[in-house]
């Protein structure tokens, strides 16, 4: 089954939940396994539907593929790092730019997506027959059209030419797909988010239901999907409804939070700047790396750790030993030099050797600095099971800040409110202690760049900005080529798919 298409269609209901439940929420637990049409029979069977749709979020099933790595590795903050120049290769030819359609991350983040999009398609047209109360049927159906809009935003970024599939499809009917119009992705992607606002919940109890898509979720991707097409205006209202008066709490509760530092407590969960995360807990439930996709824990901790780190100091922090991966480069350790956002940000390892505090070993790419924001003490680690994956952080996927920055592009670039614009930039660096600096889209540039280190923005930012050819050009980057992903190589072996014209295709 090496086809997304057949593996999703023909899935059965039991395996497709024994993937990693990433979400706290989500706790359900299949008993057997039960073929997809005996399946939705209740409420409880369709929240398991549903649970199976956000399992797909974090992207853990597929792999050592993450979304956010391999993002993180294709801009110019981060080198792909690890071991060596072959560690998860298809992390390494993303970050030097000699990706291929045979070789590159595109397998996973395309599984992912279509995983993502077929369990949505499969719930939605169960739900109607499903014998549970209209709130329970309107707020589901909502939630998994705000779902089928996240992963299709990202797969028509990364592959532009991508299969539409606005319901589910019949076996037969797979190998007859053809690629959409771009535009019809994006005007389906707008229709699911419009449609979820009716029945999404504006919040939710975060102890119980922390992680699930309100309104103000949808209000701030459906706000990113018209920048995305520089549909300013449009853009705009949308972040305005989920900001609010800058550094005030908006109608939704958001606010930013005080201190820059505690968005990277891990104690501090679905707090008034988080909007959309991808939730982990520490409960164990996996033994080794043969099974990432039972995995429900943070395992980019160990990820993104120094390899072989021991300190040999009481004065240096007792962080974990991980694999080396997303060094920083020296190009934004430069740029980020007195920002007050650099010491929770970036950590330099090297200046702790240097000192005889700390060893470690240097791994590809070393540069000696590491991003701080997803480092773990030995303290931090989960007793049970496979202790390296089982860290309980969760990663902001959309936070206040972001949108705030995302408004201020939107109406700066779209001739809109200049004023509000410098009261969303101000906010965000008032946060953190810094003055305020004349608004204008390099000004922004520069603030999303010191404000979301780490957290996957990066690539898709120069690629939206158009500065993708100049800031990337060192690392390969070809102008007309890499701001899109090829189409898997095995996703066009019998099929009517085509690969993309940048990667030797006709689409």
């Amino acid at each position: 089954m090496k086809y997304i298409f057949i593996k999703y269609t023909l899935m059965l209901v039991g395996a497709l939940l024994m993937g990693s439940c990433s979400n706290d929420f989500l706790e359900v637990k299949p008993k057997g396994t039960e073929l997809e049409e005996n399946y939705y029979r209740n409420a409880d069977e369709a929240f398991a539907g549903l649970v199976a749709i956000y399992d797909q979020v974090g992207g853990t099933s597929n792999g050592l593929i993450n979304k956010y790595i391999a993002l993180n590795a294709a801009s110019d903050d981060h080198y792909a790092g690890g071991g060596s120049s072959s560690d998860i290769t298809d992390i390494q030819v993303w970050n030097n730019y000699t990706l291929n359609p045979a070789v590159g991350p595109q397998g996973p983040l395309w599984d992912r997506g279509f995983s993502g999009i077929f369990r949505a398609n499969a719930l939605m047209s169960k739900i109607p027959e499903i014998p549970m109360e209209d709130n329970l049927k309107s707020r589901y159906m909502a939630e998994a059209k705000f779902l089928r809009a996240y992963f299709y935003f990202d797969l028509v970024r990364y592959f532009e030419n991508i299969p539409l599939f606005s319901e589910q499809i019949s076996s037969d009917e797979i190998y007859n797909v053809v690629q959409a119009d771009p535009a019809d992705v994006y005007a389906l992607i707008e229709q699911d988010l419009n449609d979820a606002l009716e029945g999404l919940l504006a919040t939710v109890p975060v102890e119980t239901e922390g992680g699930r898509a309100t309104k103000g979720a949808a209000h701030a991707l459906l706000g990113k999907v018209y920048l995305q097409q520089e549909k300013f205006t449009l853009a705009a209202a949308q972040f305005s409804e989920v900001n609010g008066t800058p550094g005030g709490t908006s109608q939704f509760g958001y606010k930013l939070l005080d201190n820059f530092a505690d968005l990277w407590n891990r104690d501090i969960k679905h707090h008034s700047e988080s909007i959309f995360s991808v939730n982990h807990t520490g409960k164990a439930n996996w033994a080794d790396w043969e099974c990432i996709a039972c995995a429900e824990g943070n395992w980019m901790n160990v990820m993104y750790g120094p390899r072989d780190y021991s300190r040999s100091s009481t004065d240096a922090p007792d962080y974990i030993a991980g694999w080396g991966f997303n060094t920083i480069t020296p190009n934004l350790v430069n740029a980020m030099q007195g920002d007050p956002r650099f010491s929770e940000s970036i950590i330099d390892i090297q200046s702790l050797e240097d000192n005889s505090l700390i060893s470690y070993s240097k791994g590809y790419d070393n540069t000696g600095y590491f991003t701080i924001k997803y480092l773990s003490l030995n303290s931090q680690k989960n007793v049970g099971g496979f202790a390296e994956g089982n860290y309980d952080q969760n990663v902001y996927d959309i936070r206040l800040a972001d949108t705030y920055l995302l408004e201020a592009e939107a109406l700066v670039r779209g001739g809109g409110d200049n004023g509000r614009a410098q009261s969303l930039l101000d906010a965000v660096r008032l946060r953190v202690g810094l003055a305020s600096v004349a608004v204008s889209f390099e000004a922004i540039k520069n603030e999303r760049r010191m404000e979301l280190v780490s957290e996957g923005h990066r690539w898709f930012d120069l690629v939206r900005w158009g500065d993708a050819p100049t800031a990337l050009a060192d690392m390969g980057f070809v102008e007309g080529k890499h701001e899109i992903l090829p189409i898997p190589l095995l996703e066009l072996e019998n099929t009517l798919l085509e690969q993309n014209a940048e990667y030797g295709g006709t689409k």
